[in-house]
């Protein structure tokens, strides 16, 4: 069982920057790929993210790439996302989740981070 948790939502105006965090409970963080997924009201929840086990291999939507960046620290059991240039449309709350070796979907998600940008 892995429990997650995200900090470091807020508002911030277009053209801002945010790092979210997400803290990892158990002792096999390192062995969970993450993903930062996020959901837009009215919207259905949609991929933002991810990065495998060791770090070295990372996955973007198309819409974040090139301003967002994700990362881990597999010492302090947690991944980040690195928001720059965030726009309005970036709007959402942003969900951690992780994905067990070999299972087809993400396993494990946190409560989510409300991520505000004014226009």
């Amino acid at each position: 069982q892995v429990q997650l948790v995200e900090s470091g939502g807020g508002l911030v105006q277009a053209g801002g920057s945010l790092r979210l965090s997400c803290a990892a409970s158990g002792r096999t963080f390192s062995s969970y790929a993450m993903g930062w997924f996020r959901q837009a009201p009215g919207k259905e929840r949609e991929f933002v993210a991810s990065i495998n086990y060791s770090g070295v291999s990372t996955y973007y939507a198309d819409s974040v790439k090139g301003r967002f960046t994700i990362s881990r620290d597999n010492a302090k059991n947690t991944v980040y996302l690195q928001m720059n240039s965030l726009k309005s449309e970036d709007t959402a709350i942003y969900y951690c989740a992780a994905l067990r070796s070999g299972s087809s979907s993400y396993d494990y998600w946190g409560q989510g981070t409300q991520v505000t940008v004014s226009s």
